[in-house]
């Protein structure tokens, strides 16, 4: 491998790593507002906000994969586990918009867990 193979393949890895914890901050924003969102009369704004940057950071997080898998050369593995998690928060969002908090709720909090374990495979 050369140098500048060697010096992508790195960038791919830290932008596979900021993404990965770029959602996870993104869903722990979302359990914050949740809380507010029962509480308070601002509260739907900022889960509304949340969920469209929880969103976009499972988009950016399918590009980091396939960004470090494909000019990289990383594994295609990371690539499965994004595009699971686009599916989740896709799933995630309709159940939103329907008003299904019993569906709603345990899927964010499995897709938390999912995401605070990823994070922590990326950080090895």
């Amino acid at each position: 491998m050369t140098t500048i193979e060697t010096t992508v393949a790195r960038r791919g890895v830290v932008f596979l790593r900021a993404a990965v914890a770029a959602q996870t901050v993104a869903i722990f924003f979302q359990a914050l507002t949740a809380g507010l969102l029962l509480s308070t009369s601002y509260g739907e704004s900022l889960h509304g906000v949340g969920a469209r940057v929880m969103y976009g950071a499972s988009m950016l997080y399918v590009l980091a994969a396939v960004l470090a898998w494909r000019p990289g050369g990383g594994s295609p593995r990371p690539v499965l586990y994004a595009g699971g998690f686009l599916a989740l928060a896709s799933v995630q969002v309709v159940l939103g918009i329907a008003h299904v908090p019993s569906v709603h709720v345990p899927l964010g909090v499995l897709m938390f867990g999912l995401s605070v374990l990823d994070l922590g495979r990326r950080r090895r």
